[in-house]
């Protein structure tokens, strides 16, 4: 692998983020990590304090355009893998702000990204961009169907996604969106979704938890999402593409019973006829020709390795069990 390229990662304080950071790091790319707050609570669940003290840290404000252009000029960036946003709640409860930094943000890093002649952009979209389940025929539900979101949250995303396609039409900017559902794993600890993460911290920590929602879903783990954002900007996409994430199609129930498998004392309870209100079956064709394949951790290998990290982190004391009171 080409070691002349730098990643800019936004949102790197975050799950993803981190997991982004720690495989670059670990492949001895340089990295030039940006978040708001800058303290490293996430990236120091994944990576060693040796493998953080090679990253370069930014504090970066993504709704300043100067800021952002200053920084990818001067840090010479060929990546970038944008995760930076404003969740769900925060967008509901402050939508100029949410607005700001998830749509103008996003406007600005593409901004930058074109001024500079960055040669790959990946950026995080969400599955938030579909409408619910009855919105959409049955069968699989493919990357190009109508984007039809029932929060300011998805909006902004569908906005991201056009952008995108104008910075393609207008100025050649190539660039890959990734649409997660579940993302899980170490780190994932915000938002009503994490609680799949969180059950399996709780197991490892002989806490009781409830599982707020029940029913089919797609799960990706953060380490297999991080390695398909770093592939996405690298595959350097003639196009704006915005692409569906699929991995494990597994019912919450089926998730327990595997969590089950590692730790048979879990003490998990799940919600009942409380599923997401968000379609289970898509298609990741679209990504998996853009990468050439799909980083895929079987789940039950996933939750027994998340479960010996998780341990590992109690033992150090670096994660705190407040976060499992939802």
């Amino acid at each position: 692998m080409m070691s002349n390229e730098t990643f800019m990662i936004t949102g790197s304080m975050g799950c993803i983020g981190s997991w982004v950071m720690r495989n670059l790091v670990q492949e001895g790319i340089n990295v030039v990590a940006t978040d708001l707050a800058m303290a490293p609570v996430r990236p120091r669940q994944v990576m060693s304090e040796e493998e953080l003290s090679k990253v370069t840290f930014a504090k970066l404000d993504v709704t300043d355009l100067k800021a952002v252009r200053s920084l990818v000029d001067e840090n010479g960036i060929t990546h970038i893998v944008h995760l930076a946003g404003l969740q769900v709640p925060f967008c509901r409860a402050n939508p100029s702000l949410g607005a700001q930094v998830n749509v103008v943000g996003t406007v600005n890093i593409f901004e930058a990204a074109r001024h500079a002649g960055v040669k790959g952009l990946a950026y995080a979209s969400s599955l938030a961009v579909l409408g619910p389940a009855e919105d959409y025929d049955e069968g699989k539900i493919e990357d190009d169907v109508p984007l039809l979101p029932r929060t300011l949250y998805g909006v902004y995303k569908v906005a991201n996604e056009g952008t995108a396609r104008i910075y393609w039409q207008d100025w050649q900017v190539g660039s890959v969106g990734l649409r997660p559902y579940i993302v899980y794993g170490v780190g994932r600890d915000q938002g009503m979704t994490s609680d799949l993460a969180k059950a399996i911290l709780a197991a490892a920590a002989g806490k009781p938890f409830h599982i707020r929602f029940d029913g089919p879903v797609g799960l990706q783990h953060a380490n297999d999402v991080a390695q398909m954002f770093i592939g996405a900007a690298r595959a350097e996409h003639q196009g704006a593409a915005a692409c569906n994430l699929r991995n494990d199609i597994v019912s919450v129930a089926e998730f327990v019973a595997l969590l089950k498998k590692v730790e048979p004392q879990a003490q998990i309870t799940v919600a009942e006829n409380s599923p997401l209100p968000f379609p289970w079956d898509l298609d990741d064709g679209g990504l998996r020709e853009i990468l050439g394949g799909m980083p895929w951790t079987p789940l039950q290998e996933a939750i027994a390795q998340d479960f010996a990290h998780f341990r590992r982190l109690l033992d150090q004391g670096l994660i705190d069990l407040k976060q499992l009171e939802n």
